[in-house]
């Protein structure tokens, strides 16, 4: 009787929306990825922005509250589970909630005005595009407890800074916009009801749900049966308060003064109520439709939201996928010798150096298989500078071959002498 065979179990893929890298993909992702970091980190010192931490995940209601019920992200993008004591967990959907909450719990209040950064991974669960993952990372600064212009002012200026010292800035534009006090605020917010509801039957079916419920989203749809109705909607100016016209000026000439260029987008908006004053992006035209590498703006209302004090608050963020890949490519370096022993004997000494270089800083490499040719081969195909070679016969002398693999001259090099020389060369 025929023996039968178990099936082979079918091996789940990565999940989409993200990345799994390999040798030299991963090391100048990684390369990029962590030269955006320690920029990052050395700016943000510069400035006197403490580091913070928050935990990866959090009760789902702080992201309800302060994402709002009826946002895309709470009610579509949110990775939200029950755990072993029944209470609803979510992965950090962004930094901005979780640090608030941490500032109402922990008593952080005693330190206000308090300037906070931090970075680390995030999770939306949103149709994957070019640098936009389902897993990604964000570099994120806040500053809680000061409601004067000067707070968004550093923030940008520190937000410029790091761009131009990751050298992406040219091409990088600053979208700034003023969503005025809880008063103008209101009163636009009647005004674009009123337009929007005139224009009703234009309007696609997912701005038709926004109308009542979020009506400033309007402004940003991508929707092009949207587009003719929500560019001729009012603009904020008409309907801001003396105190918000003021604050806006404070805040651009502060830009003007500390030389960040800057764009007027009146239509650049934030749904939530909770967001007051300054909204901002910067936009790069060099990653398509996800064109924004850094946005924020001031939220005083948030903290609040929380069941805390009256709170003011501006911050950003900005994803660290898509600033590296603005980032130009580093030089990905390989080992710099190859060790290529020839024999059991040559092989167990060859471990020996092998450990005792790397001890040394020197990086190496050695291959477990293969005849001389294809060792050498590996060898030049690596891009090792040098090749120290191992036979029985050299064994017998007390030596090893040292081969420059650009020139492919060799000399013979003795065995006690062997780490100093390649540590020299």
């Amino acid at each position: 009787m025929a023996k039968t065979e178990t099936p082979r179990p079918k091996t789940p893929n990565a999940v989409r929306g993200t990345q799994d890298m390999l040798g030299g993909t991963a090391e100048a992702f990684q390369e990029r990825f962590a030269h955006v970091v320690a920029t990052f980190e050395r700016v943000r010192k510069l400035y006197g922005f403490q580091r913070v931490e928050v935990p990866v995940f959090e009760s789902t209601a702080v992201f309800a509250r302060s994402l709002g019920e009826s946002t895309d992200v709470v009610s579509k993008e949110m990775y939200t589970f029950e755990d072993r004591g029944g209470d609803s967990i979510t992965l950090r959907p962004e930094f901005t909630a979780g640090i608030s909450r941490a500032y109402i719990t922990e008593g952080w209040q005693q330190y206000a005005p308090l300037k906070v950064a931090t970075h680390g991974p995030l999770f939306r669960y949103e149709r994957p595009q070019k640098g936009r993952f389902r897993q990604f990372h964000q570099l994120d600064a806040e500053i809680i407890g000061a409601g004067e212009p000067g707070a968004d002012v550093e923030l940008l200026v520190l937000a410029d800074q790091l761009l131009r010292e990751l050298g992406v800035s040219e091409g990088v534009t600053l979208n700034l916009n003023t969503l005025g006090d809880a008063a103008s605020r209101e009163a636009w917010r009647a005004a674009l009801i009123a337009h929007f509801e005139a224009h009703r039957g234009e309007l696609s079916e997912e701005s038709i749900d926004r109308l009542h419920r979020n009506p400033l989203r309007i402004l940003d749809s991508k929707d092009p049966r949207d587009r003719p109705v929500a560019d001729s909607a009012p603009d904020i100016d008409a309907y801001l308060t003396d105190e918000a016209r003021s604050f806006f000026e404070k805040v651009t000439a502060g830009l003007d003064a500390a030389g960040v260029a800057w764009e007027r987008n009146a239509r650049l908006v934030r749904g939530l109520d909770y967001y007051r004053h300054t909204a901002f992006e910067f936009i790069t035209d060099r990653l398509g439709a996800q064109g924004t590498v850094l946005g924020g703006g001031r939220y005083d209302g948030l903290i609040e939201n929380l069941g805390g004090p009256s709170t003011p608050a501006v911050g950003w963020a900005a994803g660290i996928e898509r600033l590296a890949m603005l980032v130009d490519s580093p030089e990905i370096s390989g080992p710099t010798v190859a060790v290529i022993p020839m024999g059991e004997a040559a092989e167990v000494k060859a471990t020996g150096i092998v450990a005792d270089l790397r001890r040394a800083g020197v990086a190496c490499d050695m291959g477990y298989r293969g005849n001389m040719k294809k060792r050498m081969q590996r060898a030049n195909a690596s891009g090792a500078a040098w090749a120290v070679i191992l036979g029985d016969d050299e064994l017998a002398r007390g030596e090893a071959a040292v081969r420059n693999l650009g020139t492919g001259e060799q000399e013979a090099v003795a065995l006690d002498a062997l780490i100093g020389k390649l540590t020299a060369l």
